[in-house]
């Protein structure tokens, strides 16, 4: 769910006092309003946009390997970059 603004919050107060007959003319207004904007689709990704962000990173180890490896403490300057990021 989203954070409602100020100015939606108060729209939403004064649409509630309005007459059924008023809330439909209201409505429609904004169906008109919404026909004439563009509303364009945030695009999809494809997983392979993502190949070769992070060149090198495992250099040729097997994914398995290295996490095993580094679950057992054998990148000791990977672990010191990590600490200085979350800190």
């Amino acid at each position: 769910m989203y954070k409602k603004s100020k100015d939606l919050t108060e729209i939403i107060r004064k649409v509630d006092s309005l007459s059924p007959e008023e809330q439909l003319s209201l409505i429609s207004y904004v169906i008109g309003r919404l026909k004439m904007c563009e509303i364009k689709k945030k695009p999809s990704r494809d997983w392979k946009d993502l190949e070769g962000i992070a060149p090198n990173l495992l250099e040729g180890m097997d994914a398995q390997e290295y996490v095993t490896r580094m679950r057992r403490g054998e990148f000791p300057e990977l672990e010191i970059q990590q600490k200085k990021l979350s800190n």
